[in-house]
């Protein structure tokens, strides 16, 4: 890729979500969409390889159907209402397709089948973005709608979320797509605490997309793609391989990690909404979430001895230094102690 098309589509993939975010009119958060899908398309079959051009063909596709079905909801309640506000959607078939296209555009559950197949074809950068800066726009208008939202239909898009990311991940071996069904599982906590408090569902996709741009930044660092390479990552770089398995332990939600923060505040406020019955089930579903990241970190830390093979070390090359990679392990796993402040602000 050219070095002039690599900046129209990096500019064109960081205004696209802005452009969302900052408009008040349909069509304009219409085509930051729009804008964003084009940008990430040609990033994803810069690879040149089948899989890379089906995951491509499978997002665009998708992005466009659920594109046009916010195209279609805008306009019917444009039509209804007479104006075209992103935070006035009165009509209830408007709010209906609504749902379902911003459901499709982040992945949930039950229209999440493209996304685990989209993040195994695209590079390790390209699938980091896609479950994190992607993200940013769908649910930016899930915020500024949630007014007019059904609380008892996005509970239960929620909890389908967190069954079918904990159950689809079960008995993945790829890296890539398991990251997939631990975002889908993690968007469904967010939908369920929508309606009830913005400001949390945003506080827990910021927390979300710390550990996530950490877990790709080690899967890239320590060049592992598979689960059964993970058992030869200590050889590597030691230290970076048991930062991996904290991460993945904290997006698990353990204490006393960050990943328990948001899942405990979560919780706390279900419990005020007199919702205790979902909160259970919420947390008797994400134990199915907590096998596959408990494998993948005894993969990684567990399984091989140190004398199991000649050399102390693999050979490789020197590796880059990260030097983000500080804060960032940092940020994933030591953020608890402010629960007590977010508590007060939220």
């Amino acid at each position: 890729m050219t070095p002039h098309a690599s900046t129209i589509l990096t500019t064109s993939l960081i205004m696209g979500p802005l452009l969302t975010i900052s408009s008040n009119h349909w069509i304009l958060a219409w085509m930051g969409l729009e804008i964003s899908t084009l940008a990430i398309t040609p990033l994803i079959a810069k690879q040149h390889h089948p899989r890379a051009i089906e995951a491509a063909t499978k997002y665009f596709l998708t992005q466009a159907v659920a594109s046009t079905l916010l195209l279609a909801s805008s306009i019917i309640n444009a039509s209804q209402t007479g104006q075209w506000d992103i935070t006035q959607m009165s009509d209830t078939l408007s709010r209906m397709i609504l749902t379902t296209a911003l459901a499709i555009k982040l992945g949930l559950a039950p229209f999440h089948f493209w996304l685990p197949e989209v993040l195994q074809g695209a590079t390790t950068t390209t699938a980091m973005i896609l479950t994190t800066w992607q993200k940013l726009a769908p649910l930016s208008l899930l915020a500024m709608t949630a007014q007019s939202m059904n609380t008892s239909l996005m509970a239960m898009l929620g909890l389908l979320s967190i069954i079918t990311g904990g159950w689809g991940g079960l008995n993945q071996t790829q890296l890539r797509k398991i990251m997939a069904f631990s975002s889908i599982a993690h968007l469904g906590w967010m939908v369920t605490v929508l309606t009830l408090s913005t400001k949390l569902m945003m506080l827990t996709f910021y927390m979300y997309t710390i550990m996530t741009i950490t877990t790709f930044s080690l899967i890239k660092l320590l060049e592992t793609n598979k689960v059964s390479m993970m058992m030869t990552s200590w050889t590597k770089l030691p230290v970076l391989n048991a930062m991996m398995m904290l991460t993945l332990l904290s997006l698990a939600g353990l204490p006393p990690l960050t990943g328990f923060m948001p899942k405990w505040l979560i919780l706390q406020e279900l419990s005020k909404q007199h919702m205790s019955f979902t909160a259970t089930t919420m947390v008797v579903m994400s134990m199915l979430s907590l096998f596959f990241y408990l494998r993948t970190s005894y993969q990684a830390t567990i399984t091989l001895s140190p004398n199991s093979v000649s050399s102390s070390q693999q050979w490789r090359h020197k590796p880059n230094q990260k030097y983000y990679l500080t804060l960032m392990i940092t940020l994933s796993t030591t953020l608890l102690p402010i629960v007590p402040t977010l508590s007060i602000i939220i």
